[in-house]
């Protein structure tokens, strides 16, 4: 699974900018191709092949083309829309025609769906799955396991707010357990949907779990009731909303995830957490075919749910790698890298998304010792904050598990990884926003940003005691490339 599957990416914001967040830049015009124009009669058994399979495209028009217009060209170049957002001008598209691709476009359509097919491979076991321990008892209160909300002063947060219900926190991942007794007060069914097939789909069935318990444990982080049993949220008296946006192979494409981003925007959420990286890259070239398109689409997403109010809270990674310096093997596909692959952007033009968009947290991850996890990807420009994600190697104090301890499908269990890092970033952001109703999203980053605690570099980062740094942290106390502006803290959420 991405992030929650793989412990490969999920990646790396660009900082939040004192002023603000910058504005995404406009996109080019792309020339409408002029076949699509063709006369209705033409296209017909002899103009369309459907020979299959039935694959999912998403095409990006420019930037205010109407729905008729945008049906139309789809029409002309033998594919159906399956749901167009006019917001942006993107469309998800279906084709049995296999010349679909070509007759668009390259400069119009891309199959993710296609490049995932033909490249994966069993899913390894990473970082961020749980670890194996899983318990069934609800009735137990597990808050002291919780160091990790130690770490951002939960507790001291509580006794001033534990949120708002006005405040929604849409949780993009595999679906949220709707039966968790922790969670079933805090989940509003009315708000979630599925999007794994590109189109919102309300339907319960569309939004619970079915093959990974990631998207659970992301959701009890959050807000899992504050009720003496069980597991306690960092926002737990926020409402959370289940958006599916990971299929039952663990891939993130992106019209999954552009579906869920819009969705969010249209249902008034105030937060989306977002523990992933989409597929079928580590990095999305900006300069490649079909990669571009992703990129563009993404970013319009992102950028029109800002623009709605939605903050965008995502992961750095689990790559161990810094982030702003190129390297050599970024295209290697995401579920086809050996487990030892360490991917690097070729060029300032190859992201992971949507972490390092513009109008988007990122978020590194540290253990009970207040480290830079060892898997954590980093940068000094690439990571806005960092949060409690665990690390097996940082033990607490107690001598209890590294990894964090949240909700899962019938139980509780731990897990590791920046995906476990978010949500508490993004809960400490839903208090945030909880405490400043009239917050925009801008405005909600940069509050986040300045209420996290400090954490300087590490003087010695030998995590395995070979006398050879694992990695180098770049920067100075207060912003730097381990930790960003510091340590999400939830009582300076409620105080400040």
């Amino acid at each position: 699974m991405p992030l929650l599957r793989r412990a490969r990416a999920a990646a790396v914001g660009v900082a939040l900018l004192a002023t603000g967040f910058a504005p995404g830049s406009a996109s080019a015009s792309i020339a409408v191709p002029t076949y699509a124009a063709a006369d209705p009669d033409e296209v017909g058994a002899s103009h369309c092949i459907q020979p299959g399979p039935t694959l999912r495209y998403l095409v990006v028009f420019d930037e205010g083309t109407s729905s008729p217009l945008a049906d139309a060209l789809v029409t002309g170049a033998c594919g159906t829309i399956a749901t167009y957002h006019p917001q942006i001008s993107v469309a998800v598209v279906t084709s049995a025609d296999p010349g679909f691709g070509t007759k668009m476009g390259p400069e119009r359509a891309y199959s993710a769906q296609a490049d995932g097919r033909s490249r994966r491979t069993p899913a390894k076991k990473r970082e961020d799955e749980p670890v194996g321990s899983r318990t069934a008892d609800g009735t137990l209160d597990r808050t002291a396991e919780q160091w990790d909300m130690e770490l951002i002063h939960a507790a001291e947060a509580h006794a001033v707010s534990t949120g708002s219900r006005d405040v929604v926190v849409g949780v993009l991942d595999s679906g949220v357990d709707p039966t968790h007794p922790d969670l079933v007060d805090a989940l509003d069914p009315e708000l979630s949907a599925g999007c794994t097939t590109g189109v919102a789909d309300p339907a319960e069935a569309a939004w619970s779990p079915t093959t990974s318990v990631h998207g659970t444990h992301v959701a009890g982080t959050i807000a899992a009731a504050d009720d003496g049993r069980g597991t306690t949220g960092v926002a737990p008296g926020v409402r959370i909303a289940s958006v599916k946006v990971v299929d039952d192979d663990g891939f993130i494409y992106p019209e999954y995830a552009v579906c869920g981003f819009m969705w969010a925007a249209t249902h008034g959420m105030t937060v989306t957490n977002n523990s992933y990286y989409i597929d079928p890259w580590v990095f999305t070239c900006q300069n490649q075919d079909g990669q571009k398109l992703v990129y563009e689409a993404v970013r319009r997403a992102v950028d029109y749910a800002a623009a709605r109010g939605v903050l965008t809270v995502a992961a750095a990674g689990n790559a161990a790698v810094d982030l702003t310096k190129p390297g050599r093997d970024a295209q290697s596909p995401t579920n086809a890298a050996p487990e030892d692959v360490k991917p690097r952007p070729v060029d300032n033009t190859c992201l992971v998304l949507p972490a390092q968009l513009r109008n988007v947290v990122a978020v590194s991850s540290v253990g009970a010792n207040r480290v830079k996890a060892g898997y954590s990807s980093y940068g000094l420009g690439a990571v806005d904050v960092t949060a409690p994600g665990g690390d097996r190697r940082q033990v607490p104090a107690d001598g209890g598990q590294g990894c964090v301890l949240s909700t899962v499908p019938n139980g509780y269990d731990y897990s590791c990884g920046t995906s476990m890092a978010v949500p508490h970033a993004s809960g400490v952001a839903a208090l945030i926003a909880s405490q400043h109703p009239s917050a925009g999203a801008g405005e909600l980053g940069r509050m986040l940003n300045a209420g996290a605690q400090t954490v300087p570099c590490p003087a010695d980062y030998d995590l395995n005691g070979t006398g050879v740094q694992d990695a180098y942290c770049t920067g100075y106390s207060e912003y730097n490339g381990f930790y960003g502006h510091g340590m999400v803290d939830a009582e300076a959420a409620v105080t400040r």
